[in-house]
């Protein structure tokens, strides 16, 4: 007869007799079947041949930390390919070369190790099947001890502690599997320039017009209205054109430019001339992790990030005033010259983009 999980009471079917409607059950008052099939248990235990062949399972031991060793030499590899094999500019057959030198080295390292992995699992550890009883609320003393004795139950039967050889060889690889990584992170920096150094300027001189994204015609103060937001790039940047470099002058160089009253402004005493009757050009690169800052609420004069929601209050030197952001937008000093164009007054004051580059 079944029971209730939580009275212990017994839950049967219910009697007819009760109900006045003759000797049948009513549809749908069965509770519990009385010939429920009864739990099979677990299957007898098969013996592999590493269990029954002490031969057996000291080769299966060789295979595994043999595997380990192949991926330290594999991540070996990826580093040796990636100084042996450079990427030359133009040359797209190095491009292939380096890639697939890399990506074999790689592959080797992971493959490796993986399959040692599975192999030590299904040859060596130990393959009871059992239940593992899980508890809503924190255990008592008993059953933490318990746990403790079910970790070095683990350590005995997956013989972690005793094999040194796969344990040794296993902490090996995990150790150089991410060095291929680390090395190929180099390649995103210029190569033989300090990108520090790259990133703590950008196109912007004194003089220098701003114009608008992408068209490249310069802005009169005039033209920028209360409420509204130009994209702004240096003049020069759009007569280069699309060459080379292009992107990445860009990148540092995009400026929002916004209108406040000037009144709404709270400035530094060594920066209110850094603005022009409430113009104001902030960089458009976040100081997270250099996302776009490109959506401007007119009403709070709140600048949002998209990609982690970091926001800047514009009419206080876009200081940061909600999410991961660790700085204010840095501010482009501007002015107007004897046409009514604005212009920048010299380049930014601080390096522009995530907080990173600032430390250095």
């Amino acid at each position: 007869m079944a029971q209730d999980g939580n009275s212990g009471t017994d839950i049967a079917a219910a009697d007819s007799s009760s109900t006045g409607h003759g000797t049948e059950h009513a549809v749908g008052t069965a509770v519990v079947a009385r010939d429920a099939v009864q739990n099979p248990g677990f299957p007898p235990h098969r013996a592999r041949v590493t269990d029954l062949d002490p031969k057996k399972e000291k080769n299966a031991e060789r295979t595994v930390y043999t595997l380990f060793y192949l991926s330290i030499v594999g991540s070996v590899l990826a580093i040796a390919a990636y100084m042996a094999f450079p990427i030359i500019p133009e040359d797209i057959g190095s491009v292939r070369m380096n890639n697939l030198m890399i990506g074999l080295g790689l592959a080797l390292a992971l493959l490796a190790i993986g399959i040692g992995a599975v192999h030590w699992g299904k040859a060596l550890m130990h393959d009871q099947e059992g239940i593992d009883m899980r508890h809503p609320v924190r255990g008592s003393e008993d059953t933490r001890a318990r746990a403790v004795e079910i970790f070095d139950e683990a350590n005995r039967e997956s013989g972690f502690g005793r094999r040194s050889l796969i344990r040794n060889s296993l902490i090996g690889a995990l150790i150089a599997f991410p060095l291929p990584a680390i090395v190929l992170f180099r390649g995103l920096a210029p190569e033989n320039e300090n990108p520090v150094d790259l990133l703590k300027h950008t196109m912007w001189e004194a003089g220098d017009k701003l114009a608008r994204d992408p068209s490249g015609l310069p802005i009169k103060a005039s033209d920028v209205t209360i409420g509204s937001v130009f994209h702004v790039i240096p003049e020069k940047l759009a007569s280069v054109g699309h060459s080379e470099g292009y992107l990445e002058e860009k990148a540092k160089a995009i400026v929002l430019l916004m209108r406040l009253k000037p009144e709404d402004l709270v400035e530094d005493e060594d920066k209110k001339d850094w603005s022009y009757d409430g113009i104001v050009a902030y960089s458009k690169v976040c100081t997270h992790v250099g996302c776009p800052v490109a959506l401007y609420e007119q009403q709070t004069h709140h600048l949002l990030c998209p990609c982690h929601q970091s926001q800047f209050d514009v009419t206080n030197h876009c200081a940061v005033i909600f999410g991961p952001a660790a700085r204010p937008l840095p501010q482009l000093p501007i002015a107007i010259d004897d046409e009514g164009y604005l212009i920048a007054q010299s380049d930014f004051r601080e390096p522009v983009g995530p907080s990173f580059w600032e430390r250095h």
